[in-house]
């Protein structure tokens, strides 16, 4: 079917130029209606995008993470068992409010060597007993040293006895030998007088009477030289005999007071032993105090039973075995996220961040965050010095004092979304920047900071 040709005018100064050939052909070269329209919807649509692109637009970084504590302290933890044995009984129930000190499970002990309920007592009067064998050592100490100090004493008084017989002897030697010296002079003149005599009674100037008195004299002058020399040599042999004396003391009284010397060290030693015996048993009787402690799993603080990890009366449990889950009642607020290490030399502490939290709902424009619906502020309160374990580093959020409270509903552990705003930039430089690849632009502030820091330097 053909469609009729819809005429069209032309306008009034082109007529008298146009013959009717040219009028007909522009009657059928002129687009329809609905094109015209389209054309006209792209125009605008084409002027309002690019009025679009030179809309402002803030620059930000993305991040998933949860939530969880401001500090450390009031985070879930585990709880484990401090010593092996068996669950004996539970006092709480999961989900129920515990106080700090509240009793919520009892174990009993397995080990042979605790299960004797006399063992503290029983240390003990092995540490008593100790302590009396080592005050019976200390007194021993004691009568040995009184000993080597009696052995002392009595080594000076026997040295100082023998050093007087040896100047004894000396003396008796310097006597007998002046004794010798005046025999040997009375032998000279009882020899002169006897060879004077003998002379004379050959001449008979004297008579034989006189020469046998002479004689005789001369024979007991002989007599006590011999008897002068014997008894010096007898008061050297008393000098070299105190001498040896002196020798044979000091020998004497060394081995003794070695001997007392060495009881004295091996006593030292075995009170030594002792002592550390004493330690030890005072140091294993503590233990077995502090381990009957350890029966009781205590609440560490105010908080909340999450969840049992061993369950039932009578299951054993090994030491630094998990027992339950614990989340502590009073705790602030916070969120941590992870951020690539690409971004993280863009964020600095005091940043501001916006939050959305699962359950919940947001209307979000990461870009225009004035716009946004159902998310709250937050700022950077730490940002982790390594990586935390996937490639990616921690960031910890606290919630931002100008801006509107977190939910009071929110658990810890829940999902979050964050976005840490950077500079405002129009939004084609934006399109241009996401699809080169290139990271956002700094804080000018952040610029600042930085360089005053290094003026500074």
């Amino acid at each position: 079917m053909k469609r009729p040709s819809r005429k069209i005018s032309t306008p009034s100064l082109l007529n008298p130029w146009l013959e009717e050939p040219q009028r007909i052909i522009l009657e059928v070269i002129e687009p329809p209606f609905w094109i015209r329209k389209g054309l006209a919807a792209l125009g605008i649509m084409g002027l309002l995008f690019l009025g679009f692109v030179f809309l402002p637009w803030t620059q930000n970084i993305p991040a998933v993470g949860r939530v969880t504590s401001l500090t450390p302290n009031v985070r879930p933890q585990t709880i484990h068992a401090m010593i092996p044995g068996r669950i004996a009984r539970w006092y709480i129930e999961e989900g129920k409010l515990v106080r700090a000190g509240d009793t919520i499970l009892v174990i009993s002990e397995i080990k042979d060597y605790y299960l004797d309920p006399e063992l503290p007592r029983r240390l003990q009067d092995q540490i008593t007993a100790k302590e009396g064998a080592l005050q019976a050592q200390n007194q021993k100490i004691d009568a040995l040293r009184r000993q080597i100090q009696a052995l002392k004493e009595a080594r000076e008084a026997a040295l100082a006895r023998a050093q007087n017989t040896l100047l004894q002897a000396e003396l008796r030697y310097k006597a007998d030998s002046a004794a010798l010296k005046a025999a040997e002079i009375d032998y000279t003149v009882a020899l002169s007088q006897y060879q004077r005599q003998e002379s004379l009674y050959v001449k008979g100037l004297r008579s034989l009477t006189e020469l046998q008195n002479r004689q005789a004299k001369f024979q007991e002058a002989e007599a006590k030289l011999v008897a002068a020399r014997n008894r010096l040599k007898a008061s050297l042999a008393d000098v070299e005999n105190a001498r040896l004396q002196i020798l044979a003391i000091a020998a004497d009284f060394r081995e003794k007071l070695a001997k007392a010397e060495s009881d004295l060290r091996s006593t030292e030693a075995y009170a030594y032993d002792l002592q550390a015996t004493i330690v030890k048993l005072r140091n294993e009787l503590t233990n077995v105090e502090v381990r009957r402690g350890f029966y009781a799993v205590i609440a560490p603080q105010d908080g909340y039973v999450v969840r049992a990890v061993k369950t039932g009366i009578g299951e054993v449990i090994k030491e630094g075995e998990p027992l339950l889950i614990f989340m502590p009642a009073e705790y602030q607020l916070a969120a941590e996220v992870f951020v690539r290490p690409l971004d993280v030399a863009l964020l600095q502490t005091g940043q501001k961040v916006r939050l959305q939290f699962d359950g919940w709902p947001a209307f979000v424009f990461s870009g225009w965050p004035n716009l946004s619906y159902g998310t709250f502020g937050g700022r950077i309160r730490a940002i982790d010095y390594v990586e935390a374990g996937t490639g990616n580093f921690r960031i910890l959020i606290e919630p931002d004092p100008d801006d509107a409270p977190w939910p009071t509903l929110l658990r810890i552990g829940g999902g979050v979304r964050a976005w840490f705003l950077l500079n405002d930039v129009p939004i084609w430089y934006e399109l241009w920047r996401q699809i080169n690849g290139f990271p956002p632009d700094l804080v000018p502030q952040f610029y600042q900071e930085n360089d005053n820091a290094n003026n500074k330097k």
